[in-house]
């Protein structure tokens, strides 16, 4: 479905970046990952596409860095599929929210973001080929959840991000979209289930379909948003999040 694509995994060192590289690969496209991670502690992550993707290559590249992420790119034969999807969460009361944190998280999950896929979109026009970029929003980009309020509000900027570029690279055949996952029990909200007791509370009570998500459904997702199957689709936030967006009561 994807033969002949090159696609740019971001995070793809990370839980959900893992599962989406090997999905595409296994679905006929060339991977190349991103990671700030030096090689050698990205091995798990490379072996894993290797079995779909012999030739699966590796970047250090932190997405902070506009030039690193340029040159990056530049150095591609072509590019056909990017997934932003890099990103942090450090929990801190709104009261107690440091500006330290705050930054990192928009210098990361936002304007990230913004340097991959502008940077991409740029060769894409360039090279006069069309293109699908996907970003990784969450379901709490629309929803606030406590304690996390430099990550929601960065990924309501990947939100208008999406809608901004679905709007002015549609000439171009570049289709844009994201993918907003619910709590997964990997990655990010993996980590706060194991280390931070009050979430894994309030996530005992928030999901309507009783289990978090995995990495291979919210890659399936990346996967569908990269075929031909979403050519008439751009500007879309694809939620999967088990019915956390809906509204709770008590039972």
């Amino acid at each position: 479905m994807l033969s002949g694509k090159i696609a740019i995994v971001t995070g793809g060192a990370g839980d959900l970046g893992k599962a989406m590289a090997r999905h595409l690969a296994q679905n006929g496209a060339h991977v190349v990952i991103w990671d700030i991670l030096p090689q050698a502690d990205a091995a798990e992550a490379i072996c894993a596409v290797q079995e779909q993707d012999p030739q699966v290559e590796y970047a250090e590249v932190d997405v902070r860095d506009r030039a690193v992420v340029d040159h990056a790119i530049a150095r591609l034969p072509q590019l056909d599929i990017v997934c932003s999807n890099a990103g942090i969460v450090d929990a801190q009361p709104f009261l107690d929210l440091s500006g330290e944190n705050w930054q990192n998280h928009l210098d990361i999950n936002l304007t990230g973001c913004f340097n991959v896929c502008q940077a991409a979109a740029r060769r894409m026009v360039a090279d006069g080929a069309p293109g699908r970029i996907i970003m990784t929003s969450s379901w709490v980009a629309e929803i606030p959840w406590p304690e996390i309020t430099a990550y929601t509000v960065s990924k309501a900027g990947v939100n208008m991000l999406v809608k901004q570029m679905a709007r002015e690279l549609a000439p171009h055949g570049i289709l844009v979209n994201a993918v907003a996952p619910g709590i997964v029990k990997a990655g990010l909200a993996g980590r706060q289930l194991r280390e931070e007791p009050q979430y894994a509370a309030r996530v005992a009570k928030a999901i309507p379909l009783g289990e978090p998500g995995s990495p291979e459904e919210i890659a399936a997702a990346v996967v569908y948003l990269a075929s031909p199957q979403t050519a008439y689709m751009t500007g879309s936030i694809l939620t999967l999040d088990g019915g956390c967006s809906l509204f709770q009561f008590d039972s």
